[in-house]
């Protein structure tokens, strides 16, 4: 990673700073973390529609069938801003009679399309016209039909179809035209109501004028709505109340960079928290169709203002998601809430220890294993465990030497135990047990492995087979686990890690993680030397104190982001403290096997 020394540009994006208590406005794009300029796509900026260009057209054809039947016109206008760029009008031979029944109704007859030129001819000439591109849209009535038939006419002729975004005028007058003002949605109908300066007459550059007009009055009746970009166009005809799609407005001016973003309740409490790689981008999809939760749904019609955190990285937009729902508890998030309170399976402190699902683990604790999802998967977890090792599964604690009075359970007439109790186990006998368990809760997972298969063996060949189910559901919850403790542990237990990979743009993402936290992360700019930025990066990031909890000083969640990140085939570590453990798995650990299938 050594290159020519240089000036440096970077910027450290410390985890500890207060989040901006409103909108984020850029004076222009940017990428975020580096100030440096970026083309941004237009999916992206989103284009006003004063900027878009409409090529709206329209067909007359042989029949209905895009497969059977051939087009005998085309005609199109293009406009931008209201204004005319240009038209397009043709006929067509199509190579065949025209139908009676068409020629009374268009008007086009067999001696009108003699010495017309073919489709093959005109489509080129027409995408020419067209110039399809990312700010270029195609319009038509009913588009359903028209844009059926110039596809097809496309495949025949083994040409590409430019895919353009497409906008039916049928679907924008469902939603903005009531019955009351037009018994219908057809071009004439809607022509009239408008006020079209063209009367469509089932001829092609007439009807494509006629649309022009029913486009630009559909079009004002949509922008109180916030249909005011390319991009809402392609959602505006979807079933969303109107008062939801009016908010998208709360998108405007958002960054289109990595980051976090709040929806803040009428009582400017937090709602809901999310991160997005693309904030303007994500937080303008929730008022769309594409959002479909009842939860969500009720929560944006709540929703009064979206606050943003830009950050530098995707990877820190995700941490700073994680912390803020733990910290915030938002009423409508339902992932991440009460890291802290996950169960871990422990031995008990005591002369004969057993297994117990415990709330948490001081640091140091060399017979744990969790954080688990659930208490449901802990005690699937421990049953696997117990499967595996005569442990004993009594609750009272016993003491050295058993009591007189005491008497064996179940499990030691079955040879299931060694029957401490009553003395028929000796603390140094049991004490062999405990190792082989302390074992299997950190790095040999191979007793359980083999226990739990042999069960299932026996339990399928004898047709038990929702028990079989059971005992595998078992060895998953005991496998996911434990990959998840043996992958995170050495980075739990790190004093400081540095790695750094490659951004999509070029240049370098660097992150700084100590004991398991992301504690600073920051982008160099392609062609700089990143050696300065990571010294820089080690002095200014959080200063993570040596943790209390086996857990390190983050939620599981959030050292998971973590280590996928450092496992990216791209990731290249920078520095690794002396003290560290490698960052591997166990020979014998979980990832040795493989997880079963859930049912």
């Amino acid at each position: 990673m050594s290159v020519a020394r240089r000036s440096v540009v970077v910027v450290t994006a410390n985890l500890l700073a207060p989040a901006p208590g409103g909108r984020l406005e850029l004076d222009g794009p940017a990428r975020a973390g580096t100030g440096a300029p970026l083309q941004i796509g237009f999916d992206e900026l989103g284009v006003p529609l004063s900027e878009v260009t409409f090529v709206v057209v329209d067909l007359e054809t042989t029949g209905g069938s895009p497969t059977q039947c051939e087009i005998t016109e085309v005609g199109a206008v293009k406009v931008r801003g209201g204004e005319v760029l240009g038209e397009f009008q043709t006929l067509v031979d199509p190579g065949s009679p025209v139908p009676p029944m068409i020629t009374v109704l268009t008007g086009i007859t067999d001696a009108m399309l003699v010495g017309a030129p073919r489709i093959g001819e005109v489509l080129p000439s027409f995408l020419e016209f067209a110039g399809f591109g990312p700010t270029t849209v195609l319009v038509a009535h009913n588009a359903r039909f028209d844009v059926g038939f110039l596809r097809a006419a496309a495949n025949r002729l083994d040409l590409t179809w430019p895919s353009p975004t497409i906008v039916d005028t049928v679907a924008l007058a469902r939603t903005v035209v009531t019955k009351d003002e037009a018994p219908n949605h057809k071009l004439g109908t809607l022509a009239a109501l408008f006020g079209a300066t063209t009367s469509p007459d089932h001829r092609a550059l007439h009807d494509a004028r006629a649309t022009v007009d029913v486009l630009h009055g559909l079009l004002g009746r949509l922008a109180p709505l916030g249909a005011t970009h390319l991009e809402d166009l392609a959602t505006i005809a979807d079933p969303v109340p109107h008062r939801r799609r009016r908010k998208s407005t709360l998108a405007d001016g958002l960054p289109s960079s990595p980051g976090v973003y709040q929806f803040i309740g009428p009582g400017k409490e937090v709602l809901y928290v999310g991160k997005a790689v693309n904030l303007r981008r994500r937080v303008r999809s929730y008022f769309t169709a594409a959002e479909k939760r009842k939860r969500i749904g009720e929560m944006l019609d709540l929703t009064q203002e979206v606050r943003t955190i830009p950050c530098a990285t995707d990877l820190e937009a995700s941490v700073r998601e994680l912390r803020l729902i733990a910290e915030l508890d938002p009423p409508y998030n339902r992932r991440s809430r009460r890291p802290d309170r996950r169960p871990w399976i422990r031995l008990t402190d005591e002369p004969f220890p057993r297994l117990s699902i415990v709330r948490s683990v001081p640091a140091g604790t060399s017979d744990a294993l969790g954080p688990f999802h659930s208490r449901a998967a802990a005690q699937s977890a421990l049953e696997a465990l117990q499967e595996a090792f005569a442990l004993r599964r009594c609750t009272q604690r016993l003491p050295a030497l058993a009591r007189v009075d005491a008497r064996a359970c179940a499990l030691a007439e079955m040879g299931r135990c060694g029957a401490p109790c009553t003395g028929g186990q000796s603390v140094e006998a049991y004490a062999g047990i405990v190792g082989d368990v302390r074992s299997g809760l950190t790095t040999a997972a191979g007793p359980v492995v083999t226990a739990l298969r042999s069960r299932i063996g026996t339990l399928a060949a004898q047709q038990r087979y929702e028990e079989a189910a059971a005992e595998r559901d078992r060895l998953r919850a005991f496998l996911v686990a434990a990959r998840r403790a043996q992958r995170l542990r050495p980075l739990w237990r790190c004093p400081e890690l540095v790695a750094a990979r490659r951004a999509p743009s070029g240049g370098w993402e660097i992150v700084l993680v100590r004991y398991g936290r992301l504690a600073g992360t920051s982008t160099v700019p392609r062609g700089v030397n990143p050696m300065p930025a990571i010294e820089a990066l080690v002095a200014t990031g959080e200063d993570v104190p040596p943790p209390t909890s086996a857990m390190g000083a983050a939620s599981s969640e959030e050292t998971e982001l973590v280590a996928d990140w450092i496992d990216h085939p791209d990731t290249r570590l920078v520095r690794l403290a002396e003290s560290a453990e490698p960052l591997a798995y166990p020979v014998d650990g979980a990832a040795k096997y493989p997880v079963p299938p859930t049912s």
